[in-house]
């Protein structure tokens, strides 16, 4: 279908959200793909390069924003020449699901891991830094300490970790970066300030820190480090994005920037993180909406696809079916037909990385298991084995054989085939 009316249908409230607890991220970030971007002239970045796992980058100062100095990265030029090599070469294809850390340190994580154990799923993706900002679990970390806030929804991390180790799951680590409510309140600098200077929230009464800085960057490896010391082997960030609809008030906020394009501040955050975790063994990933394989950049929010996935391990969009409005991919109620749906989204996706050649990451989508009761009456189905199995059909047709399930509540159908 025509890619404009379909992003102003999606802007409109025809689809979901990123995950399915904030509605308003989509439509809002699908409005900011179809705005240009508002930020004034733009200054070259000595550390704009491409970066590879295994290079070298310099730490970032206290306080340094982007454009300022050099951005953490490799010497330019030096990584366009060089072939990415995967840091984690022996690791299975991964067929994971989403843990969080509430149940990742109560009962339910017994369920799950005999979940695991009895099917063709591999992986747990255990949050350890959640969507308010609190790192999941207690650190001995001062520097963890101090701009975080460590709860212990995990009451022993080592215990855990080795649990996953008995039953031979593939832990990876996710880490939320820019949506923030604990640090920007601790450091409301770190933030973004309205006018009468209270710290910005958006409609769920959440929190962004701001990507322009350094600082924050350098927090969100950290925890990221100290995550591979625990035994993580990937590590998979999400809301790697300005807060949603950020062009319509770039101008009126008070934050650290630089005349940088925020996709460019975005893609060197993700080139940051991965040459300083490259060197550690361990895989970064970066969850990006799954309508951006089908549109232009996401000018707004800062999300290009191509520049992101260009400098990841791997690449999870989250192309929910819930997710599209009605005509995409020449499917009238896309959470209907669900085997239609992921199979448009990864000749979409494809498409945009193919040209990549060996940058190209490896394509691990999240896919549905939940039911879109949202949608209304008649354009929703219930999700349960068969809905979940179409899905999984439709990658494989697509020479995709990875995949990640999301449900909020960690409750996944049970008897699913996951090896279609």
């Amino acid at each position: 279908m025509n890619i404009t009316w379909a992003l102003l249908m999606m802007a409109l409230g025809g689809v979901g959200v990123q995950h399915p607890a904030h509605e308003a991220d989509v439509a809002a970030a699908l409005q900011s793909a179809m705005n240009p971007t508002i930020t004034a002239q733009h200054s070259a970045n000595p550390g704009a390069s491409q970066n590879t796992a295994g290079g070298n980058a310099a730490t970032p100062s206290p306080g340094a924003s982007p454009g300022t100095e050099a951005s953490p990265g490799t010497t330019a030029g030096a990584a366009d020449t060089a072939i990415h090599t995967d840091p984690q070469p022996d690791a299975p294809k991964i067929k994971g699901v989403y843990v969080t850390a509430y149940s990742a340190g109560g009962s339910r994580m017994t369920t799950l891991l005999d979940l695991l154990d009895k099917t063709e799923l591999n992986s747990m993706v255990i949050d350890i830094k959640d969507d308010a900002g609190y790192i999941t679990y207690k650190t001995d970390n001062p520097e963890l300490q101090k701009l975080g806030h460590p709860q212990p929804f995990i009451g022993d991390i080592n215990q855990l970790m080795a649990r996953l180790k008995k039953h031979d799951v593939y832990p990876i680590a996710r880490i939320v970066v820019f949506k923030d409510s604990v640090l920007a309140k601790k450091k409301p600098e770190l933030s973004f300030v309205n006018a009468n200077g209270t710290v910005w929230t958006n409609k769920g009464g959440d929190s962004f820190v701001n990507p322009y800085n350094q600082d924050v960057w350098k927090y969100n490896v950290d925890i990221a480090k100290e995550a591979v010391k625990l035994g993580f082997k990937e590590i998979q960030f999400d809301y790697v994005r300005f807060p949603e609809g950020f062009e319509k008030r770039a101008e009126t906020l008070k934050y650290t920037k630089s005349e940088r394009p925020r996709v460019e501040i975005i893609s060197d955050f993700v080139k940051y993180a991965r040459s300083e975790l490259g060197p550690l063994g361990v895989r970064v990933s970066v969850d990006i909406f799954g309508y951006a394989a089908s549109v232009p950049a996401a000018e707004g929010i800062g999300q290009d696809f191509v520049k992101i996935s260009k400098n990841v391990d791997v690449i999870s969009p989250m192309v929910y079916p819930s997710h599209y409005s009605t005509g995409w991919f020449d499917v009238k109620d896309p959470d209907k037909n669900p085997y239609a749906t992921i199979k448009g989204s990864m000749v979409d996706t494809h498409k945009k990385l193919d040209p990549l050649g060996s940058y190209k990451p490896i394509i691990r989508p999240w896919i549905q298991d939940f039911t879109a009761s949202w949608l209304g009456s008649g354009h929703y189905v219930k999700y349960g084995k068969q809905q979940v199995e179409d899905q999984i059909r439709a990658l494989k047709e697509k020479n995709v054989d990875e995949f990640l399930l999301w449900n909020a509540n960690n409750r996944y159908t049970a008897g699913v085939d996951y090896g279609k």
